[in-house]
């Protein structure tokens, strides 16, 4: 491998790795303080008219984003370490302008590895955002969600430029029959 090729791979591993970095931190950072400050089942909120719409909850779960399938703890610490491992070789190969994708790629990655150091301690991750009715999230879960959204959206974007770069079929069809014209010949001249 070319010197250049491995100093963008290592460029690009650690942009990946500081973004990530950041929501790990962030995410267990507010986990930790949460369970310092709070028993398990216990709301905080600031303002006490805000407690119906947004408030600190804090629970535990053994199941996935939101508290889904319960109980399925080792199959999601699987789960978090193949969607590194996929994201840890995929993420060189994407082109740098393509920045939506892999900025999405950085926060899957982040809330997989967030989420994960719960299920390594303690066997259940900390949830504790708990927004009108939905259900009870973590920073982890966030970035994973926000992370599949840009990443769906980031698709999205890159489909359409490729089509707008391309000739419509009109465009080519008129191109095709323009090279299979012969080119007009001079008019023939007087009697």
């Amino acid at each position: 491998m070319r010197s250049g090729g491995l100093k963008r791979k290592l460029v690009d591993y650690i942009f990946l790795l500081t973004v990530a970095g950041i929501v790990v931190v962030l995410d267990q950072w507010s986990k930790t303080t949460v369970r310092a400050n709070l028993d398990l089942g216990d709301i905080w909120s600031p303002w006490h008219w805000l407690i119906p719409y947004a408030r600190i909850l804090y629970i535990e779960n053994s199941g996935s984003a939101f508290g889904f399938f319960q109980g399925m703890n080792s199959i999601f610490s699987i789960l978090a370490v193949l969607v590194a491992i996929a994201i840890f070789y995929y993420f060189p190969q994407i082109p740098p302008e393509d920045w939506l994708i892999r900025f999405a790629l950085c926060l899957q990655l982040g809330g997989a590895l967030g989420n994960l150091v719960d299920r390594i301690n303690s066997g259940l991750v900390t949830d504790f955002i708990s927004v009108w009715i939905f259900p009870v999230f973590n920073i982890a879960d966030a970035s994973i969600s926000v992370g599949t959204a840009l990443l769906i959206l980031g698709m999205l974007l890159k489909e359409w430029e490729e089509r707008q770069l391309q000739p419509s079929q009109e465009e080519n069809v008129a191109e095709q029959i323009a090279e299979s014209t012969p080119p007009p010949s001079e008019e023939i001249q007087g009697e």
